[in-house]
């Protein structure tokens, strides 16, 4: 580290402790990235910004970097209901916008059929990207779930996030749903992670010992939004953001993968609270398991990271859902939960995504995908009254804590 820099990284260090030491609930958020469809081809439309402008007053959209995405997000919310609740509201918001603009919102990891290289808006940080790596920029066509976390203090935060690295290609595994790049099939249960990791501060994120560290870390990126590892501690909202989902294609998809992202970081932090040392592995021993959820989602094999032995993915998840249940139960996404088992059962999003393609029709597939965006309904509904294609006053939502 230049020595002229080190001062204001012992600064920012304190600053990172004392945004961590913060006391808030452990509450839980969301950020859904939707691609934009040109309403007769299906391909990609970069019309981003005008889908935010035709957005209703108070709809918690956002432009990404993507000129054809938006993305909806949501407050911190108690629990996962809620939280997906204030998501369906989002997607609610982004039928209407892209309808008055003529396009159809989807979610998925990666676009099947797309030419790779596509339109980022236009900002100082996406053009510094675009200037320094040029077409690998141009590549980052992809899209997310990303899962907030509030675990707060500094040191019980900074635990759990280096704990929490070993589950990542467990969540990427139950998460995948991009096998489709350029017009064919991958191979890969998700192609997102391969693409994402042509830029640098990308994959697995790095071991921190301390907040020193992370600061350092982030000095060296240069530009703090930059830092875009598969989990971060954001510096913003004080919480470990969990971004190595694919974005989901259905609201009870999605409602399943941010279930086991609250429950998994709550069993880690209460096991920190009972006193256990929470283990924090080298990155290289996570990293073939990364590469297994990539290539074969939950169909793969992992390396079990306390005895080398190899287990079968969905095997494996299967009793990791076994543990997190009684947690889900009592932090309020038990339903969740229960819908993740379904979604192991049903193959994951990719088996789902290329049964859509009949005959390799990734047409079909691309409309599957925005008919799923509008008409799913949420895990934690099953039973009640929630209509498809988001009917309800936006009063009920809010009644749920939406």
């Amino acid at each position: 580290m230049p020595p002229a820099l080190l001062p204001e990284v012992a600064a920012r260090a304190e600053e990172l402790r004392a945004i961590f030491d913060e006391p808030a609930p452990i509450t839980v958020g969301i950020e859904e990235e939707a691609m934009l469809l040109d309403a007769e081809t299906l391909d990609l439309a970069p019309v981003g910004l005008a889908v935010v402008a035709a957005a209703a007053d108070g709809a918690l959209l956002k432009r990404e970097a993507p000129a054809g995405q938006v993305e909806a997000a949501t407050e911190p919310a108690a629990d996962v209901p809620a939280a997906i609740a204030a998501v369906a509201e989002g997607r609610r918001a982004l039928l209407a916008a892209a309808s008055a603009v003529g396009v159809r919102p989807a979610c998925v990891g990666v676009h099947p059929f797309a030419a790779g290289e596509g339109e980022l808006n236009r900002s100082p940080h996406y053009d510094r990207a675009v200037a320094r790596y040029g077409s690998f920029a141009l590549r980052q066509q992809v899209a997310s779930l990303q899962v907030h976390v509030c675990v707060r203090g500094s040191e019980r935060a900074l635990a759990v996030y280096n704990a929490l690295r070993s589950y990542l290609p467990e969540l990427a595994a139950l998460a995948a749903n991009a096998p489709f790049y350029e017009g064919r099939d991958t191979g890969c249960a998700s192609v997102r992670p391969l693409i994402c990791t042509l830029l640098p501060f990308q994959g697995l994120p790095p071991l921190l010992h301390s907040w020193q560290e992370l600061a350092e870390g982030l000095a060296w990126a240069g530009d703090e939004a930059s830092w875009w590892w598969e989990m971060r501690p954001h510096r913003a909202h004080g919480t470990l953001e969990l971004r190595v989902p694919d974005a989901q294609a259905s609201l009870a998809d999605a409602e399943a993968v941010a279930a086991v992202c609250h429950a998994l970081a709550t069993w880690l932090a209460e096991r920190f609270d009972a006193g256990e040392r929470l283990p924090a592995v080298p990155t290289w021993m996570i990293a073939e398991n990364r590469l297994s959820a990539a290539r074969l989602g939950i169909a793969g094999t992992m390396r079990d990271l306390e005895t080398g032995e190899d287990v079968v993915t969905i095997e494996h998840l299967g009793r990791l859902l076994d543990v997190l249940a009684p947690v889900g139960d009592r932090i309020g996404c038990g339903a969740g939960i229960a819908r993740a088992r379904e979604l192991l059962a049903e193959g994951g999003g990719a088996t789902k995504l290329r049964a859509a393609a009949a005959d390799g029709d990734l047409r079909a597939a691309t409309a599957w995908l925005a008919e799923r965006y509008q008409d799913e309904p949420l895990a934690s509904q099953s039973g009640s009254a929630w209509l498809p294609r988001f009917t309800r006053r936006r009063s009920s939502l809010r009644k749920r804590g939406g």
